[in-house]
């Protein structure tokens, strides 16, 4: 079945040469002119990358903070009790709880966009493993939503930590903000966000590490990015 695009799709794609690659800052400058849906689109980074995923070495994962936010407000749940719930009240975390908050998520609760929790409440969270863990929503040690420092995590997520974790495909796709933000802004977390990834290279890999990299905003045509 061929896929029929919209004629602001068509209109879009006049703007691109097919096959060329862009400098990042000469792609972002071209995103902007390409025709509005009638909300803020999202930019995306699409990255293709040189790595097994079947080997446990060659797992690419981790976290950054993006100098300008994602311009997404996030619903923050944190799970936790005593002490660390005023902190996490405090920090401005949207729903916080212990064992009460578990029991609502396993009812079907799921009205939060990250989650942060506290060592001692990582056993009773271990039963939400298989409702949090395929929505990406399960806190980790290794992106540090997994911590004490209750506060320091919500302010990081507030910031714009993001979280990147390569998938079967040995594919990355991650959103760095809004087509709203002016142009420096986007390049700027897009650096940033391509800097991080490189830095998580596998020592195991050998060679080029990030195969391609492209840009699209939502409902829009990539475009594939000079490396």
């Amino acid at each position: 079945m061929v896929k029929k695009h919209s004629k602001r799709y068509k209109e879009s794609l006049k703007l691109i040469e097919k096959n060329k690659k862009y400098s990042l800052k000469e792609a972002i400058s071209i995103l902007k002119k390409m025709p509005l849906p009638k909300f803020d689109p999202s930019v995306d980074l699409h990255f293709q990358l040189n790595v097994d995923t079947k080997r446990s070495d060659q797992q690419v994962r981790g976290t950054v903070i993006l100098p300008h936010g994602t311009g997404k407000k996030l619903r923050i749940a944190v799970f936790c009790k005593g002490e660390a719930e005023r902190e996490a009240k405090e920090a401005g975390a949207d729903f916080v709880g212990g064992f009460e908050l578990i029991e609502k998520v396993e009812k079907g609760f799921l009205d939060f966009d990250c989650t942060v929790a506290t060592p001692e409440m990582m056993r009773d969270l271990a039963k939400l493993g298989k409702i949090l863990g395929p929505r990406g929503l399960m806190p980790s040690p290794k992106t540090g939503t997994v911590t004490n420092e209750v506060r320091k995590a919500i302010e990081e997520l507030r910031k714009g930590k993001i979280e990147f974790k390569v998938d079967k495909q040995a594919g990355l796709h991650l959103s760095i903000g809004k087509l709203s933000f002016d142009e420096e802004k986007l390049y700027e977390n897009a650096l940033k966000l391509i800097e991080a990834i490189n830095e998580a290279k596998p020592a195991t890999v050998k060679g080029k590490f990030i195969k391609s990299i492209y840009i699209s905003s939502t409902m829009n045509p990539g475009l594939q990015i000079q490396m």
